[in-house]
This record gives C-alpha cells, structure tokens and sequence, in this order.
C-alpha cells in the first residue's frame, strides 16, 4: 500500500513539474491581473480585469469595456482582444459583481463609479492618459451613463452598441412595460456572477406569461403567480413615467451640450431597444449641434449589432454587403482617435446605413437627413378590395371605425407588433387593417415613421400599437417597423395625461425605430392599428389608476374605441 502511494505521489510530482514546464503562452505574451479592486472615493468597491502584452513598452492608451454580466473568462478574453490590439485592456465589472462587496443595483451607481473607474485608468504608470470606451447594451448604457455629470479629461472616445436606457427601452417602451426582460434582474443580481440557470429556464418564463394573462392578476402581482418575489420590478413599477429615477441614469437635456468627445455608435434596424440607443443620438445632436458622433446602422438586431450582423436574420435573408466586424471597426476607430490612425472606411458621413434590397451602403450627415421627404398617409373608413384604404388623400368628412376590446376575456388576444419572423404570409388581426396603392416606382423607406391618430374611447387611457409593411408583389408581408405605447404618455413620456371620456382626442407617437429598405415597383405599404391586450406586456383596463395595480376587476365595460379617418402616419421615403 504504502508503494502505492509512493507511486501516486511520484505520478503527482511529475504532472506537475511537466505542467509547470508546458507553455504557457498566455504568461509569456501577456501581464494579466484578473483580481484588481478600484476604490472610489465614495467608499465603494468595483472589481477589474487588466491585461497588458509584454511586448508593449511604456504608457499605453486604455481600451475600457464596464460589464455587468460578470465572467472572468469572457472579461478576461476581451481584455486580452484589447491587448493584441494596441491596448491595454481594462474590464471592470459595475458595483457589487464577481469580486466587489457591494451590493449592485442595476444602473443606479453607474453614472458615478465610471468616472472613478477612468480617474483610477489615467493615474496608473501603464496609461498614457487616454481611455476610450466601448461594448453594447447595459455596457453601452455605461458609457453615457459616465458622461452624465462631467466628461472625464482622459476619456477620448466612446463606440457604444445598441445602448440601453432604463425606464425608456426596458423594462418598459414608450411607457409600456415589456415581458421580455422579466427573468432579467434576477440574471444579473442573484450572485456576484450570473444566475443563468434561473434566467435560462425559458419554459418558466413562458409559462409566467401564459399563468399572469389567464389569471387576471394585476401587473404588480404578477411575481406572486410566479411564486418568487422581484424586488427590482416592484422598485421599476413605482416609475411608470420617464421620471427624475430613470433620468438620475443617463445625461439628461442641456447635460448632452457638455458631451464634446467624438462618439461612434452602432444599432440596428431590429434592435428591440433601438429607441434607446438613438435617443442619446438624438439629443446630442439637439443640444449639441457641433458633436462629433458617428453612427453605423443596418439590419440587425440587439445581439446582432453587437458583431456585425448574421446572414439570416429571424428567416429573412440580408443583403451581404451589410455583414461587418463591429470589433474590429471599433478599434480602427480607436486608433483615428488615439494613434492617429485611419478614420474607418465606412464611414462616409455622419449617419451610415444599410439599404435592405439594395445590397449597399448610404451615408447622410444627420437622421433628418436620411430622406427626402414624408409621404403622408391617411387610415380611411373607405373599403378597397378587402381592407381599407391607406390614402394619400385627407378625407372629405369626418367618420370612423370603430373597435371593442373585452379584457375580462382570456380565450382570446390581440396582435402583437413584435417582428418574428420579419417576413410573413399572412398578417390577419382584429384590429384594423389599412393599404395603399401599389408603387409605380420603387421607393426607399429612409428613416422613423411617425403619425398622430385621432381616437375616442369610453374610458380614460389605453396602449395601442401601429405596425408598418410592406405588402411584395409576391403577397408577402416584410414588416418595417412598428410603435408600441400608451395613450396618456403621448404628449410626455415623463407625465401623465389622462384622456377626457367620449372626446375626439389627437395622438401624437414618434418615439419609433429607423429603417432603410428599398421597396419593389408594385409593392404596397400597409399600416395595422390595434389595442394592446396579450400576454407580452401590461394590459392596460382603462380606470385611469396606476396601470400596475389594475386587474381584472376593472374589466366590467369592455373598452369601445372609435378610430377616425383624420388618423394619418408620415412614411420618411426617398426616390
């Protein structure tokens, strides 16, 4: 026996003696210190991954990725992506994940402790001075967010993707809160890391939806039916509107104006939080006329955007010039701003995007530029051959359709505007249905739709949707876009605005998504309008009481809609 262990103790010794002698070429390429804390002056703790090639001599610019999807391999793997290109590379998780004490809370400290995490990057003997940033979604999020109260003088740039802004594209968009991002607070502060075998388990999410829309049970119930509390959605309920809590986040009005550091942004025509990302765009060009922003759009969607795109977006087949590497354009740019290298080929102007159907790039120097002019449509009470007619013509009399919405019943729903799968058969829905004359010509659709439907109903606010297509000739539906929101929100996403009972009322929408495609001579454009009532987000019954708390209950008289034909969209096109 006691040879034995002898033996095992010699085999032991020697796997590791021949372990130590292997190669190892992480160690002989790179300075790696995957456990830096960074203390701010606030008292609190973040956590870091810093990664540095043997081969670079003397202070180096900073690349900086904020991540709150902790995972020392993937921060680790991007850190060492930086080095291998010119950088050091700098990963630091956000406040209380992977080796941080501190408890997190999504998006509430990330507006102080970034500027701290650079502050910390600029006094270090292996920085240059000079940090940018870059990454997508909450990462994205962190980079304005550090822009919030004072641009630090060593951060040189930000490349954000498809950026998040709470309380604006999740959890709720346009005032409406979403299903889809449910499981998510507990993925991201069940521990230090991730907890994704409670996020990944889609079959409880699934049935969540299905269990809340056939119980009747009111928003702010609905983590009883799943039987597990979520204190962050509680929290995020207590601000229906875009408040002073969502605004405490991100730069907010005239704090753009001091935003004077070069901007390259990348987003999709599918990101579901497009608005997101393109509202920081937006209102830094609006109190900023002078920024130095850059922005990369094409067919993606959040995920997609992130690298570039994928071949075959839900089942519809893009156009191949549209596939680029978002990395590697990101540190091309890195490299015009920190090394004075080459601006990136791509970016011909201001605004670069994708043409879907035309199979090439366009360039404009702003959004409002990306068309030539709005086609201005009108949703008429006339029939064509089978639906209304979406005409350019404003009707001679006033008149209107008119729905009713039971939302005590469950057997049935009502459409979803969601775009899966991008092109369709068939579009059927119990709202209404509205289609234009075939085209004479082809025409691209440049830009943001907007419109202002005039509407009265028997109650005192509901959520509606408007879907925008494409009908091809071949009869195929290619959906372009589309707008979810509430009623009472549509003069400020901030306050609410209760609607008079029984009065004819004008609402205006315009937070929407862009697109660019190229439709086909002989297509037609189609508009579908219906009430939310469906398992996706929040129902909204009408009362006039906090939307969270209705159930129901409050679903005694069905809501009566009568949708008039002064209803009308703008369809930015050009020719």
């Amino acid at each position: 026996m006691k040879k034995i262990l002898l033996l095992l103790a010699m085999i032991s010794r020697c796997v590791t003696l021949c372990a130590q002698n292997l190669p190892q070429p992480d160690k002989e390429t790179y300075i790696i210190n995957d456990s830096v804390f960074i203390k701010t002056p606030q008292g609190h703790t973040l956590s870091a991954v810093v990664v540095r090639r043997r081969d670079m001599t003397g202070p180096q610019p900073t690349a900086l990725f904020v991540f709150i999807y902790s995972d020392t391999k993937r921060s680790l793997a991007e850190a060492k992506y930086s080095a291998d290109h010119g950088y050091v590379g700098v990963v630091a998780d956000v406040r209380g994940k992977r080796l941080s004490p501190d408890e997190v809370a999504p998006y509430e400290n990330d507006a102080t402790d970034i500027y701290e995490v650079i502050d910390w990057i600029s006094k270090q003997a292996w920085s240059n001075g000079k940090v940018g940033m870059y990454g997508g979604s909450y990462s994205g999020f962190a980079q304005w967010a550090a822009l919030k109260y004072k641009v630090h003088p060593a951060l040189k740039t930000i490349v954000p993707y498809v950026s998040a802004i709470p309380g604006m594209g999740l959890p709720m968009e346009n005032n409406v809160f979403l299903n889809a991002n449910y499981g998510w607070a507990f993925y991201v502060t069940n521990n230090k890391y991730l907890d994704t075998v409670t996020y990944n388990n889609r079959q409880r999410w699934q049935n969540l939806q299905d269990n809340w829309y056939q119980s009747g049970a009111a928003y702010n119930k609905i983590d009883s039916v799943d039987h597990t509390p979520n204190p962050w959605l509680q929290r995020w309920l207590k601000h229906p509107g875009f408040d002073s809590y969502w605004q405490s986040t991100i730069p907010y009005g005239r704090e753009y104006a001091k935003i004077n550091i070069p901007v390259l942004a990348f987003d999709g025509y599918y990101d579901d939080g497009q608005t997101s990302g393109l509202y920081y765009i937006r209102q830094l060009a609006k109190y900023n006329p002078k920024a130095d922003y850059y922005l990369v759009l094409g067919p993606y969607d959040h995920f997609g955007a992130q690298k570039g795109g994928v071949a075959n977006l839900r089942d519809y087949m893009v156009d191949s010039v549209a596939l680029i590497n978002t990395k590697k354009i990101t540190f091309e740019w890195f490299d015009y701003i920190m090394k004075n290298g080459k601006k990136p080929s791509i970016l011909k102007d201001r605004v670069n995007y994708e043409v879907m159907g035309a199979n090439r790039w366009d360039h404009a120097p702003s959004l409002d530029k990306m068309h030539q002019s709005m086609l201005k449509l009108y949703l008429s009470n006339v029939k064509g051959d089978s639906q209304f007619k979406l005409s350019s013509k404003k009707p001679a009399k006033l008149a209107c359709l008119e729905q009713e919405v039971d939302f005590a019943d469950r057997k049935t729903m009502n459409t979803f505007a969601y775009p899966f799968p991008i092109i369709q058969k068939d579009i059927s829905s119990n709202g209404f249905t509205f289609v234009s004359d075939s085209l004479k010509e082809p025409v691209i659709v440049n830009g943001a739709f907007i419109g202002k439907l005039t509407a009265a109903i028997n109650k005192r606010d509901f959520d509606y949707n408007v879907v925008l297509y494409e009908m091809m000739p071949n009869g195929e539906y290619f959906e372009l876009t589309y707008f979810v929101g509430r009623a009472s929100y549509s003069w400020d996403i901030a306050h609410r605005k209760l609607l008079p009972p029984g009065k004819i009322i004008g609402l205006p929408f315009s937070n929407t998504k862009i697109v660019s495609r190229q439709l086909q001579k002989g297509s037609r454009l189609v508009v579908v309008i219906n009430v939310n009532k469906n398992r996706f987000c929040q129902i909204n019954y009408g009362t006039g009481k906090d939307v969270s708390t209705e159930s129901i209950a409050d679903a005694k008289t069905p809501l009566s809609v009568k949708w008039y034909n002064s209803s009308f969209i703008e369809v930015p096109v050009s020719f």
